[in-house]
């Protein structure tokens, strides 16, 4: 992570966050001096060297290129304090991963797939006991605590202290149900060799008068280090999630007598890819472009120069300056 500003009649600040960089290059490509460097990002990425993923030389004019450019929040200039993607003149991405409140279930299958662990989700589930029905009581004049109960209990809902040495002495032993926990299923009854548990179920009779479980939650998607990638929206099962990503276009491995794909071997792109997008099948790699953002972090980390990308649409809009429109309108010519 770096900072470097630019006192004068306005104040100028570059952040750069190493945590949301997924090392694709788009900020050196579009850098108007050259100022930016992109660092060993296979080494980096594999983490066998620790160092920032992009580096940036005194020649930095504070253009705000660089930030506009990047579609994944790795860098940020602010101008007197006010980030320059807040600034209407400024273009901005045009991009999107949300989740619908209304439709999310909180069933959790989108935190669990996320790439960048970007998901924050919380569910809350109704207590056990407003949902079952029954009783349940030990005869200790009966038990010899053999612990059967306890170790079999589904519900974990029976625990046992103080067991004593000797199967006579029952005078600190203790045992006891936690009814928040008992869904009175009678394994414990079933068990129990010297018939020292009684239980009894009502849910079954009671369960017209037991309320609908609710569920509720919360889930939302952190967009500072999301990278669009749409797995999220392609698990839920529900339609909840709606991503829109930075670029539209296709990845492919073209090979050559020369040049062939070392998947196996090499793994450069997988290790690399920010989404998860790349698995090595049949000893090649291949890209599943419904999850691919293409941001191109595969093709500067192969080594056999053999992954061909084309962007043939992106998501920035409100690009007002010849200047920057011919510089950003570059990523779309493809590499």
């Amino acid at each position: 992570m770096f900072t470097i500003e630019r006192k004068g009649e306005e104040y100028r600040k570059l952040a750069y966050d190493n945590l949301n960089c997924v090392g694709c290059g788009i900020c050196v490509e579009t850098c108007p001096t050259s100022s930016l460097r992109l660092g060993p990002l296979v080494p980096i990425a594999r983490g066998l060297i620790e160092m920032d993923l992009i580096s940036v030389s005194d020649s930095c004019v504070f253009c705000g290129l660089c930030s506009i450019a990047c579609p994944f929040d790795s860098l940020s200039l602010t101008i007197d304090g006010e980030d320059v993607k807040n600034i209407d003149s400024y273009p901005s991405w045009d991009v999107q991963s949300e989740i619908d409140d209304e439709d999310c279930i909180y069933c959790g299958r989108c935190k669990s797939i996320c790439p960048r662990d970007s998901i924050l989700f919380e569910r809350k589930l109704p207590d056990i006991s407003s949902l079952v029905r029954g009783e349940i009581s030990f005869d200790e004049d009966k038990c010899i605590y053999c612990s059967f109960c306890a170790d079999l209990c589904p519900a974990e809902a029976i625990e046992l202290k103080n067991i004593a040495s000797s199967s006579v002495d029952k005078l600190n032993n203790s045992i006891s149900v936690d009814t928040s926990k008992c869904v009175y299923c009678g394994v414990c009854k079933r068990i129990c060799p010297e018939d020292a548990i009684m239980e009894v179920c009502s849910t079954c009779m009671l369960r017209e008068e037991i309320e609908v479980p609710e569920i509720s939650g919360e889930a939302f998607i952190i967009e500072d280090s999301c990278v669009n990638c749409s797995w999220c929206s392609e698990i839920c099962p529900v339609d909840a999630i709606t991503v829109t990503k930075p670029f539209e276009g296709k990845l492919e491995l073209v090979e050559s007598e020369e040049k062939v794909c070392k998947g196996d071997s090499c793994h450069a792109c997988l290790d690399v890819c920010p989404c998860n997008a790349v698995e090595i099948v049949d000893g090649k790699s291949v890209t599943n472009l419904d999850f691919c953002n293409l941001c191109g972090a595969c093709v500067t980390a192969c080594p056999q120069d053999i992954r061909i990308l084309t962007r043939t649409a992106m998501n920035l809009i409100n690009i007002n300056s010849d200047s920057w429109a011919e510089i950003l309108n570059s990523l779309v010519s493809g590499k």
